[in-house]
């Protein structure tokens, strides 16, 4: 008998897989997730939250979660799965610093291009209920289980590591704020609880070693390895030589999609068989233009002007495995070989869209979104590239 908190994009699948097991009982519940597209265990006291930026249902999901959390005893056992999300989706301003001021930290950084490690590092600094703040409101034991959508699968970034250790600090997330725009550009109650905090004014998050997550043990269970291991088992069977790229792919999307592009035609050079590269990871955006897009999307139309010089039929997705991209209604986008002559037909120029950071309305016309819906899980993001073999190639 346990009490179990399960707060992300996976949330309700999670619940049910831990309802499966025959020695599980659930003495109370909460879930929190942005949709719930199948019913809830009953078991669970189910708060539909908001996400990727927070609002007063995160709150609510924040304290509901710390008061579950403060309801444990000494002895007792507090059960948190968590999955890609959580961080918007449960949140608890710190004192004096405005939920809408929360909100628009996250946008500005979001813009700012800044990676999840620096966006969640300044999160936890303005929360009351991340950077191991939830355990150690815990009384009891705290055990974790999360599904990593976090390069490197670091258990601390993960939801803003509600649970676990935190070795960033105020004074750190100050200088992610001085990296992306500087401290003007950020809301005065932010800048201000920060600095309080980095001068030894207010309390920081639990560090390694700090007794109050003694009791508080943490795990990963699934991840972007998972995701990239089912890909290329599913290329093998299609008769690919399959090649998984285990560096992740980071950065700026438009970068590293033109790279992928000649990478690409580099592995034609090398092999005449059919060839499929298997990678992942998850990019970022720099948002200079008025578009749509997500950075999957932006991804697969940089490349294109590279796969048209492949020399052989060569096509590449690049998909959000929680399928949503970005603020649109598609998981990515694919391009090939063709997209290049397909767009001139259509009188689109591929550079111009980049430009603008419009890569939904480019891919829309062109009928080459990725739409699966949400999936209720988030490993990151996903690549598969297919080139095929030299005496399929019809020039």
């Amino acid at each position: 008998m346990c009490d179990v908190l399960v707060v992300g994009k996976a949330a309700v699948p999670m619940a049910r897989a831990l309802l499966a097991h025959p020695a599980m009982e659930v003495r109370r519940g909460v879930l929190v997730a942005p949709a719930f597209d199948a019913p809830v265990p009953p078991q669970f006291t189910a708060i539909r939250s908001s996400h990727p930026v927070p609002d007063e249902r995160s709150v609510s999901a924040g304290r509901a979660a710390l008061d579950l959390a403060g309801g444990v005893a000494p002895g007792e056992r507090l059960l948190v799965l968590l999955s890609g999300g959580a961080s918007a989706l449960m949140a608890m301003p710190a004192r004096g610093v405005s939920l809408e001021a929360k909100r628009e930290v996250t946008r500005r950084l979001l813009r700012a291009d800044a990676d999840i490690q620096a966006i969640n590092c300044v999160r936890k600094h303005l929360s009351g209920v991340k950077g191991g703040r939830l355990a150690a409101a815990c009384a009891g034991w705290t055990t974790t289980l999360a599904i990593s959508d976090v390069v490197g699968d670091d258990l601390s970034v993960i939801g803003s590591g509600p649970t676990v250790a935190d070795s960033t600090t105020f004074r750190d997330a100050l200088a992610v704020l001085d990296r992306c725009g500087g401290r003007t550009g950020f809301p005065d109650d932010v800048v201000s609880w920060l600095e309080r905090g980095a001068h030894g004014d207010a309390p920081d998050t639990p560090k390694p070693g700090d007794a109050s997550l003694a009791r508080s043990v943490a795990h990963v269970i699934g991840s972007r390895a998972d995701a990239l291991a089912a890909a290329a088992a599913a290329a093998r069977r299609l008769g690919y030589r399959v090649i998984t790229d285990d560096r992740p792919i980071v950065g700026e999307a438009r970068v590293r999609g033109a790279s992928h592009a000649r990478a690409m035609a580099a592995l034609a050079g090398d092999h005449p068989e059919a060839v499929c590269l298997v990678s992942g990871g998850e990019t970022t955006v720099r948002v200079t233009g008025g578009g749509l897009g997500g950075r999957n999307q932006e991804f697969a139309l940089a490349a294109v002007p590279g796969l048209a010089a492949v020399g052989r039929m060569a096509a590449l997705a690049s998909i959000g495995t929680d399928g949503v991209d970005g603020p649109t209604n598609a998981a990515g986008a694919i391009a090939d070989s063709s997209t290049a002559e397909r767009a001139r037909t259509s009188g689109l120029d591929p550079m111009q869209y980049l430009e603008a950071n419009d890569a939904w309305s480019f891919f829309e016309q062109l009928g080459d979104l990725v739409r699966t819906g949400a999936t209720n899980t988030n490993v990151g993001d996903v690549q598969v590239a297919l080139v095929e073999s030299a005496g399929e190639f019809e020039p």
